[in-house]
């Protein structure tokens, strides 16, 4: 044979086998059946989710969270063009963002603390990284991050009131529905 001919040849060879092995599991345990009950390719080897340590695959129920470094990035890139941040400010005010909203998961996940408790401490948190936040700026940015946080405020707020909406127009549906037709 030609050179090319087996050259193409070997790679057809390869690639097929591939294919076939990997729907065969590739030797870890999950071929066809996922790795449970008796899978082809299963190899009568021990199924993975059950070493002990280890998840099985299927109970990954926790999303992943973000990171807080983003979603401090994400918020400064917002308040870039509403304060006039520049580089120094938006890096400074990235940080003291970050820290915060990292003390803001830990308060929230502490177990000892009564819903009351994680409510006041989390405005102190607040409150503490607005002044962290307002030394970095200049009086008129002051202003304008006053209202960008004002306005950010009432985006979340219209959230709240259409599910309170949706469930007073529900309880009125029911109502009308429940009283006899005349």
């Amino acid at each position: 044979m030609k050179p090319t001919q087996s050259l193409f040849l070997l790679v057809f060879t390869i690639f097929c086998f591939n294919s076939v092995s990997a729907q065969y599991g590739n030797g870890y345990n999950n071929g066809y059946g996922g790795g449970y009950g008796n899978g082809y390719g299963r190899g009568g080897g021990m199924d993975r989710s059950m070493v002990p340590g280890q998840q099985p695959q299927g109970s990954q129920s926790k999303p992943k969270e973000t990171p807080v470094e983003e979603t401090a990035g994400m918020i400064v890139e917002q308040m870039k063009p509403a304060v006039n941040l520049d580089e120094l400010q938006a890096i400074a005010i990235t940080n003291v963002l970050a820290d915060s909203l990292r003390e803001q998961g830990i308060l929230l996940k502490n177990e000892s603390s009564s819903q009351d408790q994680k409510i006041e401490q989390i405005k102190a948190l607040r409150e503490s990284t607005t002044k962290k936040i307002t030394a970095f700026l200049n009086p008129d940015q002051v202003e304008k991050y006053t209202n960008f946080m004002a306005d950010l405020k009432e985006i979340k707020k219209p959230k709240s009131k259409k599910k309170k909406d949706s469930k007073e127009n529900k309880e009125e549906t029911k109502q009308e529905t429940a009283a006899p037709k005349e």
